[in-house]
C-alpha cells in the first residue's frame, strides 16, 4: 500500500518483501543524467496515467532508485532549511509531496521483488538495501527538519488544526519520534548503522525462503497419484513438463500445491516428504538456512529500541497500534488459545478413530492432519471438499467479487481490452472500476492470479497509485495477487473454499484502496492490527445466499450448487477451527515471545521447540509459519510483533458481521452497508481506528463474537 514516498520508505519492506528504502552517495549517475529513465517518469496514457510494465527492465532499477533518492533528499533539505516560520503548509504539506519521484520507481521495484523476481534483480536488491536504509536514516535524523515538525506539532496542541491535518501531523511527529529523531549524535549514528544492517538481513532472509520454494519440488510418477483429483493431476503434469520433466507430476513447494496434496494423497510417505519440504523452508542447515539470520535480527532490533529507551521491540512497536501494549495483545491471544487447543484434541480424536478403522495403526502426525480431517468432514457432515471445489471456479468467483462490490460500494468492473493497458506478465488481467450510477472513474484493478517461478508465495494486495486530493484527485491503480495453480488447457481453474475466502479477503484490501476519500497521502497508510479487519470482513460475503446462488455453478454442467450441499457447507462452517485457529495463533504467539525474550545467545531452533512445549502445542500440527520462513516478521518489519493483528482484526470482524446478521436486509442491508463504507473503508487512516469502529457499531467490539464465530465456548459471567 503506497503512501507518500518519504513515509512509505519506512515500511516498504512489507510491500517489496525485503527492502527498506534509502540513499546512495557513491554513484557517478545523478538525477540530472537520469531523466530518460522510464522508471522515474510520470505515468502516461489513459486512466490518469498507467505504469509502463511492458517496458520495465531490471537494469533500470538501480540508477532510478539512486536518482530518486538524490532528489528526495533535495526536497527534504529545502523543507528543513526554509527560513520562513514553520507552518503546516510549508512543512507537513510540503513533506507530503517530498520524494514523489520515487513513487513510480517503487511500483516497478515492487513488481520485480514480488511478482517477477530473478537472480539479476535479487543482486540489485541486495546492493540497494543498505543504501535505501541510509536514505531513510538521513530523513529521520535530520535535526532541522524535526525541529520544524515539532514546532508545528507543539503549536497544534494549543490550537488544533482541521481534523485530517491534525491526524497527518500527529502521525508524522510520532513516526519521527519513534525512529530516533530526538537521539543524540552518537546514538543516531548507531541507530542508522543498525537499520542498514537489518535491511541486508531482511533481504537475505527473503531470498533464502524463495530459494527453498523454487528448489524443493517433489516429482511423482503415475503410480503415486492415488487420491488426487483429475484437475490437480493435469496441472501437476503441466508444471512438470514446463520444468523439463515430461511424463512426471510436480508438487511445488508452495501452499497452493502442498495443501491439496496433503488433503487427498493416499501415499503417507509422500505426504511426509511434501510436508517436510514445505515446513523446512529456511531450515535445512545449508547456506540458505535462516536461523542464524533470525538471531542477529532479534539482537539488532532489541539494541535499536534500547537506544530509544524501550525494554524490547514489542513495547516500542505496539505503542501506535490498537493493542497499545504487548500485554494487551498477549491477553487476547491467550484468552482464545485454551479453547483452540482443546478443539484440536477433539479433532485429533475424531481423526484417530477414522485412521484406526482404515488400518493406520499409528498416531496422527502433522502430515496426516489435512488428510484425515477431510475424511472426518466427509463422515461427520457428508461433505467432500473436492465436490465443493467443482463449484468454485476462479472466473465465476471473480464475478462474485464484482457483484459484492456493486451491492456494497456501488462499483462497476469492466474488462479492459487486452493490450490497452500494459501488464508485466501475460497472466495479468485488468478491469476498469467506475461508479455504477455516475460513471465516475475510480481506477483500475489488476489481477495476477497464478503461481510461477520468481513470484513470492501467498496472496497479497498493493497499489500502483493511491487516491489523494492534495494536488487534484488521483484515480486508484490497485492489484490483487494470488498463487493459484494454473489449470491444464481447456480446464477451469478450481480452488478450495479456503482459497476462495482468501480471494475475497485480498479483494477487501482492494476495495479499501478504491474507497479512500483522503486528501493527504500519509492517511492512506494503515494501523497494522486494524488494516486486516476490512479484508477479513469481506470474506463473509462469499457465504451469502446471493453469491452462492448466482456464482457457484458446476464447472462441467453449469448447474447451480445444490441446496443440500450449501446446507452441508454452512453446517460445517466451524469444522476444523481447532486446526485453523491453533496453527495461526502459534505463529502469532511465537512472534511476540521471540521479541519479548532476551536475544543474547538465543538458539532459534531450541527457542521454538521450548516455547511450543510451554504452550502445550499439539504435536499433530505445526505453526502456520515456522520461524525460519516467517517472512511476515523477518523479511521486513511490517508484521514484527504484529502478527497477532489478524486475530485482533477478527474480533472486530466477528462483531461487525453480527451487525449485518441482525440488520433487516442482512449482509446487503443498505443502511449498514453505507455506514460500513463511510466509517470503516473510506476514511483509511484519517480517523483513529477505535473511534471509527465505535461510529459504525455504536460501541467497542467484544471478544464473545469471535468465540461464537468459531464455535468455541463463550464464558458466562458470574
Amino acid at each position: 500500500m503506497k503512501k507518500n514516498t518519504v513515509f512509505s520508505i519506512l515500511t516498504c519492506s512489507i510491500i517489496l518483501f525485503s527492502t527498506s528504502c534509502k540513499k546512495d552517495t557513491d554513484t557517478t549517475e545523478s538525477s540530472e543524467t537520469m531523466s530518460d529513465n522510464l522508471l522515474l517518469q510520470d505515468y502516461t496514457g489513459p486512466y490518469g496515467g498507467i505504469p509502463a510494465f511492458d517496458k520495465m527492465k531490471v537494469e533500470q532499477i538501480e540508477p532510478a532508485v539512486i536518482a530518486g533518492m538524490e532528489q528526495g533528499l533535495k526536497d527534504i533539505e529545502a523543507i528543513a532549511n526554509n527560513t520562513a516560520a514553520p507552518t503546516f503548509k510549508n512543512t507537513i504539506e510540503a513533506m507530503e509531496r517530498a520524494g514523489s519521484g520515487l513513487d513510480n520507481v517503487f511500483t516497478y521495484y515492487g513488481i520485480f521483488g514480488s511478482n517477477m523476481s530473478s537472480p539479476e534483480f535479487r543482486e540489485v536488491q541486495g546492493k540497494l538495501a543498505p543504501k535505501l536504509s541510509e536514505y531513510t536514516s538521513k530523513i529521520n535524523q535530520n535535526e532541522a527538519l524535526f525541529k520544524r515538525i515539532k514546532s508545528v506539532y507543539d503549536a497544534s496542541q494549543k490550537t488544533p488544526l482541521e481534523a485530517d491535518q491534525q491526524r497527518v501531523l500527529e502521525l508524522t511527529y510520532k513516526r519521527f519520534e519513534m525512529n530516533g529523531a530526538e537521539l543524540d549524535d552518537v546514538k543516531k549514528k548507531r541507530y542508522a548503522e543498525i537499520n542498514k544492517e537489518l535491511s541486508s538481513l531482511y533481504n537475505k532472509f527473503g531470498d533464502n525462503v524463495l530459494h527453498d520454494e523454487e528448489n524443493y519440488i517433489t516429482y511423482l510418477t503415475k503410480d503415486q497419484l492415488d487420491g488426487l483429483s483429475e484437475g490437480f493431476i493435469k496441472s501437476a503434469a503441466k508444471i512438470a513438463t514446463d520444468n523439463g520433466k515430461d511424463g512426471q507430476y510436480a508438487i511445488t513447494n508452495t501452499r497452493s500445491s502442498m495443501d491439496p496434496f496433503l488433503t487427498y494423497s493416499t501415499n503417507r510417505e509422500l505426504r511426509k516428504q511434501v510436508w517436510t519440504n514445505y515446513y523446512s523452508r529456511g531450515d535445512n542447515g545449508d547456506e540458505f538456512d535462516n536461523n542464524t539470520l533470525i538471531a542477529e535480527i532479534l539482537k539488532l532490533r532489541r539494541e535499536r529500541v534500547e537506544l530509544l529507551g524501550y525494554k524490547n521491540f514489542a513495547e516500542w512497536r505496539l505503542q501506535d497500534r490498537m493493542a497499545k501494549t504487548p500485554e494487551n495483545a498477549m491477553q487476547l491471544m491467550l484468552a482464545v488459545w485454551p479453547a483452540a487447543i482443546a478443539r484440536v484434541k477433539e479433532e485429533v480424536a475424531d481423526m484417530q478413530t477414522v485412521a484406526d478403522a482404515s488400518g493406520q495403526k499409528s498416531d496422527i502426525e502433522a502430515w496426516d492432519y489435512r488428510y484425515y480431517a477431510e475424511k472426518v468432514r466427509q463422515k461427520k457432515y457428508n461433505l467432500d471438499s473436492d465436490e465443493v471445489k467443482q463449484y468454485l471456479q476462479l472466473d465465476k468467483l471473480t464475478e462474485a467479487l464484482f457483484y459484492t462490490a456493486g451491492r456494497l460500494f456501488n462499483y462497476k468492473f469492466t474488462p479492459v481490452a487486452e493490450g490497452k493497458v500494459p501488464v508485466f506478465h501475460e497472466d495479468v488481467k485488468v478491469w476498469e472500476v467506475t461508479d455504477l450510477d455516475s460513471g465516475k472513474a475510480i481506477g483500475l484493478w489488476y489481477l495476477d492470479p497464478f503461481a510461477r517461478p520468481g513470484k513470492r508465495s501467498g496472496a497479497w494486495a498493493t497499489t500502483y497509485r493511491s487516491h489523494t486530493t492534495l494536488d487534484g484527485p488521483k484515480t486508484v491503480l490497485a492489484s490483487n495477487n494470488s498463487n493459484f495453480v494454473k489449470a491444464a488447457p481447456g480446464e477451469a481453474v478450481l480452488i478450495s473454499w479456503d482459497d476462495a475466502q482468501t480471494f475475497f479477503h485480498e479483494f477487501g484490501h482492494a476495495l479499501h484502496f478504491f474507497s479512500s476519500n483522503v486528501k493527504y497521502p500519509t492517511l492512506n497508510g494503515g494501523v497494522r492490527d486494524y488494516t486486516e479487519f476490512q479484508s477479513q470482513l469481506l470474506e463473509r460475503w462469499l457465504s451469502t445466499d446471493e453469491v452462492i446462488n448466482q456464482f457457484l455453478v458446476h464447472n462441467k454442467t453449469g448447474e447451480p450448487i445444490p441446496a443440500s450441499l450449501v446446507a452441508k457447507i454452512k453446517k460445517a462452517s466451524t469444522f476444523n477451527q481447532g486446526f485453523g485457529t491453533t496453527e495461526y495463533l502459534a505463529s502469532a504467539l511465537m512472534d511476540m515471545k521471540l521479541h519479548l525474550a532476551d536475544p543474547e545467545n538465543i538458539d532459534i531452533d531450541k527457542f521454538e521447540r521450548e516455547t511450543l512445549a510451554e504452550l502445550k502445542m499439539p504435536k499433530e500440527l505445526p505453526m502456520r509459519h515456522r520461524t525460519p520462513h516467517f517472512g511476515h516478521v523477518f523479511s521486513g518489519e511490517g508484521y514484527a510483533t504484529a502478527y497477532y493483528g489478524y486475530m485482533w482484526a477478527d474480533v472486530l470482524t466477528s462483531d461487525a458481521s453480527e451487525a449485518f446478521k441482525d440488520a433487516p436486509g442482512g449482509f446487503y442491508d443498505k443502511e449498514v452497508a453505507d455506514k460500513l463504507v463511510k466509517y470503516l473503508f473510506a476514511p483509511r487512516n484519517s480517523m483513529d481506528p477505535a473511534e471509527a469502529f465505535r461510529k459504525f457499531r455504536g460501541r467497542d467490539a467484544k471478544i464473545e463474537a469471535l468465540l461464537r464465530d468459531r464455535g468455541f465456548p463463550v464464558p458466562t459471567e458470574n
